[in-house]
């Protein structure tokens, strides 16, 4: 997609801070839409969410193949850059991702293609390998079967990562789901270092090993599920229900989701989070003009660690895989 209504670069204006990412990369919104789930309330409500997103500030769409939400993406941005809600594209820091069964050296690039076709632009700001494995060749879907996982080629998959940038095709390249093993063994042949870790990041998963990894190593988080995410076996949510975060927000006139944002801004990530309500959007940005206490933050910090996503959930209950999945798994350990 070209720039509407502009032959050039336009002032870029993120709404909110952003942190800096070396390389020449472009910062990273603090606080981003994620596209995982709003699909699942029909297109319009969908678009209106991403308008909606935009209108009050967010500049960070997160998106991916395996999402089934880029086309409506890029018409989105599209529509808000005719409406003058943006000045262009370049104004919108937009993610996508190559899901486990592109994961393979020969498919990357036209995973890529495929992903800018359906967004309707010529690039994307990041280009992020969705999760340390790789599945036999088929569209992006989950769950996957397990007899399906096949060994991964990581340094040939990043390798076809580095040339999308060097095409210009992504303007950083960086991963998601990385543990600090798997973060090694790529920064052991990458030329191009990961720009971003996206990972489960809130104030009930801290991932205090892997914050300190990246931080030493230059490589920037992203958080998802940064209030908690999506329960399938339990109707508690961790990270919302927490009497911690409840206690603290009701001292501050702030809501729990508030208080669980301004933390993950304040351990230096970014973080996406997903609405469909305006007054939700606006809430979840309304967090940079004040700050938590130490009390606070001691709190938090001796929270019960609860984690949601493993490899488990993204693959079919039954079967057997010939690969190990503590190999692929995204849990810390």
């Amino acid at each position: 997609m070209a720039s509407p209504g502009s032959s050039g670069r336009c002032s870029r204006t993120p709404g909110f801070p952003a942190g800096p990412l070396g390389g020449g990369g472009r910062a990273v919104p603090a606080v981003g839409l994620g596209t995982a789930s709003l699909r699942s309330v029909g297109e319009e409500s969908f678009r209106g969410a991403l308008l909606a997103a935009l209108e009050v500030g967010y500049r960070h769409i997160d998106t991916a193949s395996v999402y089934g939400s880029e086309r409506v993406v890029g018409e989105a941005v599209a529509g808000a850059a005719r409406r003058g809600v943006i000045a262009c594209r370049e104004e919108v820091f937009v993610t996508t991702k190559v899901w486990c069964t592109q994961c393979h050296p020969d498919l990357v690039l036209p995973s890529l293609r495929e992903s800018l076709q359906n967004l309707q632009m010529e690039y994307v700001d990041m280009y992020l390998v969705h999760w340390p494995m790789s599945v036999k060749p088929t569209k992006p879907h989950y769950p996957m079967k397990r007899e399906d996982i096949m060994p991964m080629d990581l340094r040939g998959v990043w390798q076809a990562m580095e040339e999308c940038h060097q095409l210009g095709l992504a303007k950083m390249i960086g991963v998601s789901n990385f543990t600090t093993k798997k973060l090694q063994e790529l920064l052991a042949f990458a030329k191009i270092r990961p720009a971003v870790n996206q990972v489960e990041l809130n104030p009930v998963w801290q991932q205090k090993k892997l914050m300190e990894f990246c931080k030493a190593k230059g490589i920037h988080v992203t958080a998802y599920f940064p209030l908690g995410g999506r329960h399938s076996t339990s109707t508690v949510n961790p990270v919302l229900d927490s009497d911690v975060l409840k206690e603290i927000a009701a001292a501050k006139g702030k809501s729990v989701a508030q208080i669980s944002l301004r933390w993950i801004y304040e351990q230096g990530a970014s973080m996406v989070t997903t609405s469909t309500k305006r007054e939700r959007l606006k809430e979840n940005i309304d967090i940079f003009d004040w700050q938590l206490s130490d009390e606070d933050r001691l709190k938090i910090s001796q929270i019960p660690q609860h984690k949601t996503v493993s490899v488990l959930s993204i693959l079919c209950p039954d079967g057997v895989s010939s690969v190990e999945l503590s190999e692929v798994d995204v849990v810390e350990v």
